[in-house]
């Protein structure tokens, strides 16, 4: 959990679930959570860039769907997990595993 304040609209923040990197972004004041680790070369996706819901990965440039985990480019060829989010209390929850 972190608070909704902690992660302004169009930047990404990495949290914890369970021992699993997660990469949290606020897309226009909505939250959504994919696997952290780019699924080719393992880079920190939250260090990325994010654009219209896009993430772009920091090390080879394979972008991703914040809202789905699937890969939209090259070199990556896998999506990564996406997992479930609510807001409560001033607070942003994952929602157990991945979708």
């Amino acid at each position: 959990m972190c608070g909704a304040r902690e992660i302004p609209p169009g930047e990404m923040r990495r949290v914890w679930l369970d021992g699993t990197p997660v990469a949290l972004a606020n897309v226009g004041g909505e939250f959504l959570a994919i696997g952290d680790t780019c699924s080719h070369a393992e880079a920190s996706l939250s260090e990325g860039i994010l654009e219209d819901g896009v993430v772009e990965c920091p090390r080879h440039g394979a972008t991703f769907d914040v809202r789905t985990g699937e890969n939209r480019s090259l070199p990556a060829t896998r999506p990564v997990p996406s997992f479930r989010v609510s807001v409560r209390d001033g607070g942003v929850w994952l929602e157990g595993g991945s979708e």
